[in-house]
């Protein structure tokens, strides 16, 4: 009888050991994986500063968003620039096609003032003054802009990264609507991380042409209208990582958060921060 209670107490001992472990297992994943969610600065942080601007990189820096998110396009003396539009009308006191002026010409216009007074003064800069200031400072999310506007801006791009031996760094990552062009960058830098931006076109896309992504990229990053756990479920099982964009508000960032991806491209760093607490 004795020796039947010491093997009863062992065993529930035994099963308490095993139910605890899996729970403390279960809950480390858990936890785990909601602290690894990235925290990208969609044009730096965006909505607090005048955006792709030192000053915008600086805050998303403070906010201590993971990456910084910028686009790039090409001067006329094809340099490579860090601007959203591929013309001057919305972000600066200049107007017409970026293409149409010199990188000293860019430099030269004001930046910051169309979103508040108190940037006034704020430049466009060079992709080269972006990695040489920010490159061993937080990761880049590089997107190439419109790259059927400027042949060549992939080699830019890669010339640039070399120069700051960043071609071959784990902080750079490449991204672009224009798929052709993500094949092209990552046959330039087979050592950097690329993905493939996605629009609402995209909102029914099939696992065979994930699977095609997959074949040049790790990244499927789509319009966060079309984000559902479903398409989240579909892109990892492709061997893929997902990370929406753009983020605007916290009840979007809780949302996705909920359906499991790898990243928000949000214009406040701060909310995608708050949900790793």
């Amino acid at each position: 009888m004795k020796r039947f209670a010491i093997i009863v107490s062992f065993l529930i001992i035994l099963s308490f050991g095993v139910t605890a472990t899996f729970s403390v297992i279960s809950g480390g994943d858990t936890d785990e994986s909601r602290n690894k969610i990235m925290n990208i600065a969609h044009r730096g942080a965006s909505g607090y500063a005048p955006e792709n601007t030192l000053a915008a990189f600086d805050k998303a820096v403070e906010m201590q968003a993971d990456y910084i998110e910028i686009d790039v396009q090409l001067s006329k003396d094809d340099l490579p620039v860090v601007i959203h539009d591929d013309t001057l009308d919305r972000t600066t006191n200049g107007t017409g096609n970026i293409s149409a002026y010199t990188l000293q010409e860019l430099k030269s216009l004001d930046a910051g003032s169309w979103f508040d007074k108190k940037y006034a003064g704020e430049k466009i800069p060079s992709l080269n003054e972006v990695l040489e200031m920010y490159g061993e400072k937080i990761n880049i999310l590089i997107e190439l802009k419109s790259p059927e506007l400027y042949p060549g801006v992939e080699e830019k791009v890669a010339e640039a990264l070399a120069k700051y031996q960043l071609d071959t760094s784990n902080n750079i990552v490449i991204q672009s609507f224009n798929h052709p062009s993500v094949i092209k960058s990552a046959e330039l830098l087979p050592e950097i991380t690329h993905g493939v931006l996605a629009g609402e076109n995209y909102k029914n896309v099939t696992d065979q042409q994930l699977q095609e992504f997959a074949a040049y990229t790790e990244y499927f990053n789509p319009n966060l209208k079309i984000a559902s756990s479903e398409l989240v479920d579909k892109v990892h099982q492709a061997g893929m990582k997902i990370s929406p964009y753009t983020i605007k508000t916290e009840a979007e960032a809780e949302r996705l958060y909920k359906f499991g991806v790898d990243g928000l491209i949000t214009d406040y760093p701060d909310y995608a921060e708050e949900l790793k607490e």
